[in-house]
């Protein structure tokens, strides 16, 4: 096919949708209805069109107004309401839970990478407290049975504004976290799995060597809560930077670049979501793992409710709109 008979054969059609776009530009101020389906529909048949011209090395100018229009037409789609409060309710309730399951493999494969060292270090440094000198120095590590050795350790001897303090320390410190397990990604995914198995490996050590000093009391009843949305986010953070490693080791039939923005678009919604959990995690570290006047009885049932609601959600949101 000739450049001037592609041009022929799909003029009406770009024609078309940029009519509906201008109608769609409008809708703001006319509130009149725009077939959203068509539009849909013309903007995925122009992005292959222009796949196809650029693969066929047609004229420059074809090719220009045809990624001038897909990016219009991505623009309204994609970003219209990007911060209206519907597109917040469609990222929490169908977006976010729904990425995670498509990004199933890499889920696993990031669980697997977190928990194997927190189970394996969690049981050698129970049974050889020594152990826990090859993950932090000994000053760190007194200050850590120190830390747990009362619950008014970790209880409440600061303020209100002692908590909202705190509050921004998680914060920076878990987002800081989640940032190295998605950024490692970047590098073929190595990065991903280093700080997935490090901080599993830590929190792993950390627990056993404390259980084996007799604070297990005392340092469960304290992250067993905010455990629920901080470990599976941390978990997400890794799964994330392994799709984009994944997209770097092996493209596919697209070039690295192309793949890579393809994962990238694919992960920013995990992200987005890993972000929500870690400010929730820290909200609830900050104000509810923290405070020693709720009996442990009500710390662990609150828990495990935490847990159920997490996975079930990840499970189950979103499917009957999918």
């Amino acid at each position: 096919m000739t450049p001037l008979q592609f041009e022929a054969q799909y003029q009406s059609e770009w024609d078309e949708l940029q009519s509906l776009l201008a109608q769609l530009r409008g809708t703001r101020k006319t509130g009149a209805p725009v077939a959203g389906d068509r539009v849909a529909s013309l903007y995925r048949r122009a992005c292959e069109q222009l796949a196809l011209a650029r693969a066929r090395s047609y004229p420059a100018y074809i090719v220009e107004r045809l990624n001038e229009l897909t990016a219009d037409a991505h623009q309204l789609i994609y970003q219209r309401q990007e911060f209206g409060i519907g597109r917040l309710r469609r990222m929490i309730g169908y977006d976010f839970p729904r990425a995670v399951r498509a990004h199933s493999p890499y889920v696993w494969l990031s669980t697997a990478v977190f928990a194997l060292p927190m189970l394996v270090l969690g049981l050698l440094v129970y049974a050889k407290p020594e152990l826990i000198l090859s993950m932090v120095d000994p000053l760190t590590a007194a200050e850590f049975e120190h830390m747990y050795s009362e619950a008014e350790a970790i209880g409440r001897h600061r303020d209100a504004s002692g908590d909202w303090t705190m509050f921004g320390f998680y914060i920076r410190n878990n987002i800081g976290i989640g940032f190295q397990c998605f950024a490692g990604g970047l590098f073929a995914g190595v990065g991903s799995l280093f700080f997935l198995a490090f901080n599993g490996a830590f929190f792993g050590a950390i627990a056993g060597f404390l259980t084996e000093r007799g604070l297990s009391s005392t340092f469960y009843s304290f992250v067993v809560t905010h455990g629920a949305f901080e470990l599976t986010a941390i978990v997400l953070s890794g799964a994330a930077g392994l799709r984009i490693g994944h997209a770097l080791i092996a493209p596919g039939r697209r070039t690295r670049r192309n793949a890579l923005i393809v994962a990238a678009r694919e992960s920013i919604v995990i992200v987005y979501g890993v972000t929500g959990l870690l400010v929730l995690a820290a909200a609830v570290e900050a104000f509810w793992s923290s405070a020693r006047w709720i009996p442990l009885p009500l710390k662990y049932s609150v828990a495990l409710c935490c847990w159920i609601v997490v996975l079930g959600y990840l499970w189950r949101q979103g499917r009957d709109a999918s």
